[in-house]
């Protein structure tokens, strides 16, 4: 059925080209050029090619048997007319009257044998067997994210993210190559190198990079052994090319915007519902009894003292809602045939969002980033090329020394302070007229605080030598490399000695009328205030510093033989590799180490049958003698089926490959650990502290004996965990080359993982052993379409690809739980665990008196009321308690993610844009994203809380549960589902308009061989998810996930930029 639309697609254009005006004459009298086109190689007609007078408005496109016709005026003549097809060298003939022709028109070679970067080398696009795909600098260089993968997500298939923050510096995101395959997404990140070497791109350039590639199949990864089990990420520098020098200069200024905007409600709407909650627990409250008498609440409501009960929006009263950021770029390229360079300095500055108030210092998030790279190619000698590379990084990171803002803003309540009065920093924690303990205002979570500046200075180094050694044998060469990366880090921290001044109001009825209540007409409501602090901000501030600093270097060395024997082309690959790692996180005056051995071998019969077998040996300091060394093999074929003979009368399928492959991948790493094998580890003791003996009975029982206590134990017989990864894959390509399908089906099977025993006490005084326990499966598959086309100057592209990844655990030595829906074994990882939400409470479930309904299950509430939640009683024991709880929702990481990127293109004008997708993710609601009034009743009330809560009018809509003091334990503070988020969302990612001016005679003349202005944008649009409509980033998260569901938000971003290139 596709492929039949698509058909019908082309010839419907087709038939509007060639009823186009070009082919209807002129007054000057038209002169008629027809004919075919044909593909030169096999004869046959070529569907839609294009035959145009280039600059005009004349042009015909070829029917369905190859046939156009194009008039053009005689005043146009002599007439060179182009003839041009997607995928085929165009073609350019002069014309001085009418004429019949055919036109043979030339496939061209790189449409199947552009070289694509692979582990260890290039290879053929045609010839590969393995799951891998691709983006190019064009591609990377339209999103102004300041990481260079903040836009990989639905523009690479296969590949998803998690971006946890958009902090100035720190917004690299999370990344997964085909979802997680072990039993933790922590264990499941995918190796990434830059030109070979494991090494960070997130904070690099974009302008430095030539391509990202991802292999995703065991044919790809498993010469990496120990390092690619899930998946890799190859990122290629530029290099120069020989040929007239090239400086390009990029420049673009953007406006950032937080993603994530929660707002608490306003003074009065906290009084109300604080109100609402207490006479939900007890309609017989007194007003003296309530945190927010009535005529405080009335004060909230007409704003009558904006200093003693104000009404302030934090996150507006302390957040930018634009920021400032800027991008800077100057590449110079070129060479000749002896050597050839590529030079690349960039600059990015990003502004944070935090408002400047009196602070003598830059309270705000800020980071400046420095990048430096020289690419060089010289020819020592005919057959000799010695390559260098050197790329630096500096970033300066600032921040304010804060309380956890990201999450304590939501702590904030509207009436904890005035802020700023006239100048004055107003501090009123503990308002003596509502009975609620201590306020905390969004001034006090930074402001005062001084701040803390990170400098981090990277430089990575490489030395490539390529031997050609023909003289030995045809097509044998040798490649020698080293690398050494550095990175150092210097931290400054400033702290403010004395505090600026603080003003507490207070009303001189207090202090002259003590014990009159403040609705009394004679209360004395006049504002005086107490001041703490020192006047001033410009003290004296405390200076603290701290280092660390990291190193690496890796070697390689290897041989690689290609050669043709008639139609049999054959190529090899044998090559031996070792690093190593100084100061890692374990034993840091150990360094760590890796050596590996790689061998390939590559055959292809008559460019139709094609075979590969990959082996990686590596060996690992994590394992014992005897179990140090994995050995992973991995093979694949395929087939060209459109080379076969068969096919040649099938004309509209240019390409058509299948594959397969299978091959075994291995980890050795768990949290960090090292040295899993070693003989179980002791810790002494002085007597003093810690760990000991306690002297029972012998005096100072407080103190403890000299002793030593166990720590770990080892495991002498732990060795590698093992993935066994199948892929099946589909290449089409059809209609001349402008429909392309990719369809890859995979299934891994993972076991022996590593992982420690979960069927032992859980409290035990000594760390516990790895051991090869885990089984976990991964399946899923990933499709790829796209039409590429191109109708007189109007050029247009479309590509749409989905992958979708689902794993479950096998095994993970999981104590038998008291019911089967309690276990995870089954289960997917990463889903969440707790009770199943039924419904709320009505006033139908209680009888005249108060009473439950008694056929209800019971519930650990003390007194139950309609708006509570009823959990479900999945054991039907008549009670709702932990044997209910069981796993539900999807994981924070997407099983689907969808892209879908368009481009168009007429003349100068450009327009691209990328949308991204996703499904089946789940967000928990929990914590500070929950609860109302926080944990200690008398922190903020979120907006979306408020809307959603049940009341008796609101009984059938409610989201939430009733606002309740005595049955938050109940309520808000039990995981379930009720607190379960769709983490769905479709959102354009990336969207850029430009015009490029080129061969403009006043740009010549400047040197200048193109111009390009453009706006582009990042995170614009976010439709169709739940998230976003409260306000909440379905990208970051909510709660559960630790310190990383309070970081600081993602942005959307507007820029405007230009090229020039000289």
């Amino acid at each position: 059925m596709l492929l039949s639309l698509s058909f019908l697609f082309g010839g419907v254009i087709s038939l509007l080209a060639n009823t186009s005006p070009s082919a209807t004459g002129s007054a000057d009298g038209p002169v008629r050029i027809e004919g075919v086109m044909l593909d030169e190689a096999t004869g046959e007609p070529l569907i839609g090619a294009v035959a145009s007078l280039p600059g005009t408005q004349y042009y015909a496109m070829t029917d369905i048997d190859g046939l156009f016709v194009i008039e053009l005026p005689s005043s146009l003549l002599p007439a060179d007319v182009e003839f041009s097809l997607m995928g085929y060298t165009t073609q350019v003939i002069r014309f001085e009257g009418s004429k019949k022709v055919t036109i043979r028109l030339h496939l061209e070679a790189q449409m199947l044998e552009d070289a694509q970067v692979i582990a260890y080398g290039k290879q053929s696009k045609m010839s590969i067997t393995g799951s891998i795909s691709s983006i190019d600098t064009k591609e990377l260089l339209k999103s102004p994210s300041g990481s260079a993968a903040g836009a990989l997500a639905g523009a690479v298939p296969g590949v998803s993210t998690v971006q946890a923050s958009g902090q100035p510096g720190a917004e690299d995101p999370i990344i997964y190559v085909r979802g997680s395959g072990s039993l933790t997404d922590a264990a499941s990140q995918p190796l990434i190198l830059v030109d070979g070497v494991e090494r960070s791109f997130f904070q690099m350039d974009p302008n430095e990079i030539e391509s990202i590639t991802v292999l995703k199949d065991a044919a790809s990864t498993a010469v990496f052994g120990v390092r690619g089990a899930n998946g890799v990420i190859l990122v290629t520098t530029r290099r120069g090319k020989e040929g007239r020098n090239q400086i390009a200069v990029n420049s673009s200024f953007g406006l950032t915007q937080a993603l994530r905007n929660l707002y608490g409600v306003s003074s009065y709407d906290y009084a109300t519902l604080y109100t609402e909650a207490q006479k939900n627990d007890n309609p017989k409250i007194k007003n003296s009894e309530l945190a927010f008498s009535p005529y405080v609440t009335e004060l909230f409501r007409t704003g009558a003292d904006p200093v003693m009960f104000p009404n302030v929006e934090w996150n507006d009263y302390l957040f930018k809602n634009l920021a400032w950021q800027t991008q800077h770029n100057v590449t110079m390229s070129g060479g000749g045939k002896h050597a050839k360079y590529f030079i690349s300095a960039g600059f990015m500055h990003q502004d944070g969002m935090m408002k400047q108030y009196n602070e003598s210092y830059n309270s705000n998030f800020t980071y400046n980033r420095y990048n430096l790279r020289a690419n060089v190619d010289v020819n020592i000698t005919p057959t000799t090329v010695l390559s260098a590379n050197i790329g630096t990084r500096i970033g300066v990171q600032s921040a304010p020394n804060n309380y956890d803002i990201w999450r304590n803003i939501m702590w904030c309540t509207p009436f904890a302070s005035a802020g700023f009065v006239d100048g004055k920093r107003i501090y009123n924690p503990n308002n003596p007229f509502i009975i609620l303990p201590a306020q905390t205002s969004g001034l006090d979570l930074y402001y005062d605080w001084g701040y803390n500046k990170n400098t981090e200075n990277v430089m990575n180094l490489d030395f490539i030598l390529n031997q050609d050694l023909g003289m030995l044998t045809e097509g044998l060469t040798l490649t020698l490399k080293g690398a050494y990366n550095t990175n150092y880090n210097a931290s400054v921290n400033r702290e403010v000695v004395g505090g600026d001044s603080a003003y507490t109001p207070v009303y001189v009825g207090t202090l002259t009328q003590p014990g009159m209540d403040i609705s009394n007409p004679l209360f004395k409501n006049e504002i005086v205030y107490r001041t703490t602090g020192v006047t001033g901000l410009h003290q004296p501030m405390t200076y603290g510093e701290g280092y660390w600093q990291g190193r690496n270097w890796y070697l390689e060395g290897a041989l690689n033989w290609s050669r043709s024997f008639g139609k049999s082309d054959w190529a090899a690959l044998l090559l031996y590799n070792q690093s190593r790692t100084y100061y890692p996180g374990a034993y840091s005056d150990i360094p760590t180490g890796y050596v590996g051995y790689v061998g390939r071998l590559t055959y292809n019969y008559d460019k139709k049958y094609l075979f590969d077998f990959n082996v990686g040996y590596n060996g690992s300091e994590n394992f014992a003698p005897g179990h140090r060394y994995g050995f992973f093999p991995a093979g694949s074929v395929g087939w060209i089926i459109s080379s076969e003979k068969f096919m040649k009368p099938v004309r509209f399928i240019n390409f058509l490959k299948v594959r397969a492959s299978y091959g075994i991948v291995g980890n050795d790493k768990y949290a960090g650990d090292r040295f899993l094998y070693m003989p179980n580890s002791w810790a002494g003791n002085s007597g003093a502290i810690n760990w000991g003996t306690y002297q029972f009975g012998i005096g100072d029982t407080s103190g403890m004996l000299t002793d030593a206590h166990e720590l770990s134990n080892g495991n002498p017989v732990v060795t590698w965990e093992k993935c066994s990864k199948q892929n099946y894959g589909l290449e089409l390509k059809m209609f001349d080359y402008r429909f392309s399908m990719v369809l890859d089906v995979f299934f891994e099977h993972r076991w022996d993982i590593l992982t420690t025993r979960n069927t032992l006490p859980s409290i035990t005084s000594v760390k516990l052993p790895l051991m090869n326990l885990g089984i976990v499966n991964n399946k899923g598959y990933e499709l790829q379409l796209g039409w590429n086309d191109k109708v007189g100057e109007f050029g247009y592209n479309i590509n749409a690809n989905m992958s979708f990844a689902r794993n479950k655990i096998i095994y993970k030595d999981e104590v038998i739980p008291n019911e089967p829906y309690m276990a995870e074994t089954g289960n997917s990882t990463g889903r969440f665990y707790g009770y199943m939400f039924d419904r709320f409470l009505q006033e139908s479930d209680f009888d005249a008196s108060g009473k439950i309904n008694p056929e209800l299950p019971t519930m650990a509430i003390g007194n139950p009321k309609p708006g509570d939640v009823l959990y479900k009683d999945l054991n039907d024991d008549g009670k709702v308690d932990g044997d209910d709880c069981t796993y539900f929702g999807w994981g924070t990481r997407p099983e689907y993610v969808f892209g879908v990127t368009a481009g168009l293109n007429w003349k100068g004008l450009s327009f691209s844009m990328q949308w991204t997708g996703a499904t089946h993710a789940s967000r928990l609601l929990s914590g500070e994203y929950r609860e109302p009034f926080g944990t200690t009743n008398s922190r903020a009330m979120l907006q979306y809380l408020a809307d959603g809560r049940w009341t008796p009018e609101n009984a059938e809509n409610a989201r939430f549960p009733r606002l309740t003091f005595s049955s938050k334990s109940h309520n808000y503070r039990l995981d379930s589902d009720l607190w379960m988020m769709d983490g769905s969302y479709l959102r354009l990612k990336v969207a850029e308009l430009g015009y490029t001016f080129s061969d403009n005679p006043v740009l010549k003349k400047a040197g200048i061989s193109s111009f390009k202005l453009f706006v582009s944008g990042y995170n614009l649009l976010t439709l169709f998810s739940d998230l976003a409509e409260i306000d909440i980033d379905p990208e970051q998260y909510t709660g559960g996930e630790g310190s990383s569901a309070y970081a600081y938000p993602n942005n959307k971003i507007y820029n405007f930029g230009i090229n020039i290139t000289f």
